[in-house]
């Protein structure tokens, strides 16, 4: 069974304020983190890879990423899209509140690629490390038939997530005996500690699964986000017109509560990093030279496809 992987890049500009040639390179031959979830889907399995990004960081992004990995795609049998998520991109008989400038969030991202997919799909962030594992268990995942409502999220370990330069805020899931996801807190502010992790103070479990924006999903999928954007219109937006969010992790958590969906936690434990602070770009960069020197990876990226 084929399988596709959304990319989801609109952020990158504003994140990094500015143009996407702000993602500095994080490693000696140039490649951004982007080209280590490019590689890694291809030597998973993945036949299809989308990004998503905005219509201004188009050309910056063809020419720094696309022109880059589209030949290697292409030799490898991988499809490659792309889909352009819009602030105005909204539900029908609903307008854009007067000065919103916000995008509105990752499950909005999604629904920008909805003509794109095609089949069992995965969704990740841009500017995320997610390590070899992950791929591998979530492109076999999705390889099997599944029902329409039988989801997936790759469960790192807190620990292996955290900043030693400040507070993050992951996604901290509950797990049943099976294995499955019962629910998923957004927790902000976790600090890495002597003794593991913390919150406002308070020790919590560094062993806990977390959820670092890696999904495995059902193309029907898309007709209930799409559904859960329009009540997103409905009753958050008039609630805070310019701040509100449609975020993936925060709907999925609610169609898990209203039983209508089943996640399977797939459990990786690769370290995730990523640049949350500028100053975890030295220690980024350090990994991926660890992992170049380990052997992981070659020097020449994607040569060992």
């Amino acid at each position: 069974m084929n399988t596709e992987l959304l990319i989801m890049a609109a952020g990158i500009g504003s994140r990094y304020g500015g143009g996407i040639k702000q993602l500095e390179s994080v490693d000696s031959a140039g490649h951004i983190i982007i080209d280590y979830s490019i590689h890694d889907a291809i030597e998973a399995g993945f036949s299809k890879i989308v990004f998503i990004i905005r219509k201004d960081i188009e050309a910056d992004f063809r020419e720094i990423i696309g022109s880059r990995v589209e030949p290697v795609c292409a030799a490898h049998g991988v499809e490659v899209g792309y889909a352009f998520q819009s602030g105005d991109a909204i539900p029908a008989g609903f307008s854009v509140p007067e000065g919103r400038t916000k995008p509105w969030g990752t499950g909005q991202a999604v629904l920008a690629a909805k003509n794109l997919i095609t089949g069992p799909f995965a969704v990740i962030n841009a500017d995320d490390y997610y390590g070899k594992t992950a791929f591998k268990i979530l492109h076999d995942w999705l390889s099997v038939p599944r029902r329409p409502t039988e989801y997936s999220l790759a469960g790192f370990i807190l620990k292996n997530t955290l900043s030693e330069n400040g507070g993050v805020t992951r996604g901290i899931c509950s797990v049943d005996a099976e294995g499955y996801l019962t629910d998923v807190r957004e927790t902000k502010n976790i600090l890495k500690t002597a003794d593991g992790a913390s919150v406002d103070g308070v020790p919590i479990d560094a062993d806990s699964h977390v959820s670092m924006n890696m999904w495995g999903l059902m193309p029907e999928f898309i007709e209930l986000l799409e559904a859960g954007f329009e009540t997103f219109f409905r009753e958050a937006v008039p609630q805070d017109p310019m701040k509100a969010e449609y975020l993936l992790p925060i709907y999925i958590g609610q169609l898990l509560r209203e039983g209508k969906i089943s996640v399977k936690v797939l459990e990786t434990r690769d370290s995730w990093f990523g640049v949350t602070y500028k100053e975890d770009k030295p220690a980024v960069v350090a990994s991926f030279k660890k992992l170049i020197d380990s052997g992981v990876y070659r020097q020449d990226l994607y040569s060992d496809l």
